[in-house]
């Protein structure tokens, strides 16, 4: 077996969020020796307040996930070695795809969306996601969450003041062309295929993306050579941002160095 010997992190972000959701995250990486990257979305490289501020972004809706992939294969290519791959939620499906592409030294997906061919049957998933792919709305205006979908979607559990907080902190507009892209064929992974080591991490709390979907994405690989790992705790969607955080990351970085 291969050991993941880079160096250099690239954390892909998901959907609805900010891309200053992994500045502690960042710090904690650089702090232990790597060289750690945050590359926004396309039309995404903004605060929170400014990208709220422009919905409903013709640009951002543009972004398609075939986009977003060859946006992230540029970057990856363009790095001196292939990264180690940290996606969360929609960014962990990217995580998936581009690492079933080999352009990765190792990925770990964080509560991510299902690759095409996983069917979600767990009702509160259809409760949580079908509103902002926006079928029978306008395709070139963008999805901004209200604030009591991002209270029972995201940060179940917390504070209302917490929930406020993150909120005005981290929710921007969405694209739903690349929400929807998820559904077709650009988002399929070859489950059979032999890939570099992946962890998937699941949240028992997450209405989002619950953890029994993130067990079915785990069991669907099939190469028994290839090391597919699974973790699950009790945290929300909002798993990145929570106090349990740092917790969450020593935890990745105990697997990486394990494999």
């Amino acid at each position: 077996m291969t050991q993941i010997t880079s160096k250099t992190i690239l954390f892909i972000t998901g959907a609805f969020i900010d891309h200053s959701c992994w500045d502690n995250w960042k710090q904690f990486f650089q702090q232990r020796g790597y060289k750690a990257i945050v590359a926004p979305w396309p039309a995404k490289g903004a605060d929170a307040a400014t990208l709220r501020s422009r919905h409903p972004d013709p640009a951002l809706a543009a972004v398609t996930l075939q986009e977003l992939l060859a946006y992230y294969t540029a970057i990856i290519q363009g790095l001196p070695e292939a990264p180690i791959l940290i996606g969360h939620s929609y960014g962990g499906l990217l995580t998936q795809l581009l690492l079933n592409r080999d352009l990765a030294a190792a990925g770990i997906a964080i509560h991510s969306v299902p690759p095409q061919g996983i069917i979600p049957l767990e009702p509160r998933f259809y409760l949580s996601n079908t509103p902002a792919l926006g079928f029978f709305t306008d395709i070139n205006k963008t999805y901004l969450m209200p604030f009591k979908t991002w209270q029972r979607v995201f940060t179940n559990g917390m504070a209302f003041t917490e929930q406020q907080t993150s909120y005005y902190a981290h929710c921007i507009p969405e694209s739903k062309r690349a929400l929807r892209g998820g559904l077709g064929s650009a988002a399929r992974v070859q489950f059979k295929k032999p890939h570099r080591p992946l962890l998937m991490v699941a949240g028992r709390n997450d209405h989002c993306m619950p953890w029994t979907l993130n067990r079915r994405n785990y069991k669907a690989y099939q190469h028994k050579d290839s090391v597919t790992d699974f973790m699950v705790k009790p945290r929300n969607h909002y798993v990145l941002g929570l106090p349990t955080w740092e917790e969450d990351a020593s935890d990745i970085l105990d697997w990486i160095k394990q494999h």
